[in-house]
């Protein structure tokens, strides 16, 4: 293999897979198959769009983002991600609150059923979930989120 195409394949391999494509996320998520997550997708992006005031723009194959920030590692590594967001997955959504839930524990003792770790909350469905405790978990994550790095709409 020649030296041009290795540093292609590692160009490649290190560039980010959570990438802001140009995509249309009302079809995506009217492409959900089941008819109760769909219905639970599209309000979860409407709860999105209150809190945040931002369009949402999709990330990757398959998180729905809304706004974004620059980061830079101490590794040196840099990129930039939606601030916060969801994911429809078939067993739960996942919700990205940035940077994590470390500091929440009162608002996700009113939340309802759920399951979280690092910076992703799984909710069954959502009328399992406090909507007004979600909406004050998105929120809490984008000010948190704000105090590390620039935080700015579509």
């Amino acid at each position: 293999m020649n030296r041009a195409r290795i540093g292609q394949i590692l160009v490649t391999m290190t560039q980010m897979k959570t990438t802001e494509p140009d995509a249309d996320v009302r079809a995506f998520l009217a492409a959900v198959s089941e008819a109760g997550r769909r219905v639970d997708d599209l309000g979860l992006d409407l709860l999105y769009r209150r809190v945040t005031g931002w369009i949402p723009r999709k990330w990757g194959p398959n998180i729905v983002g809304y706004g974004r920030y620059d980061y830079e590692k101490t590794s040196g590594r840099s990129g930039q991600m939606c601030a916060t967001g969801f994911s429809p997955r078939k067993a739960n959504m996942v919700n990205y609150i940035m940077p994590g839930y470390a500091n929440f524990d009162q608002s996700l003792a009113r939340l309802g059923k759920h399951k979280a770790g690092n910076a992703r909350l799984y909710l069954g469905r959502l009328s399992g979930a406090d909507i007004d405790v979600q909406a004050e978990l998105v929120r809490a994550g984008l000010d948190d989120r704000a105090r590390q790095w620039p935080v700015s709409g579509p």
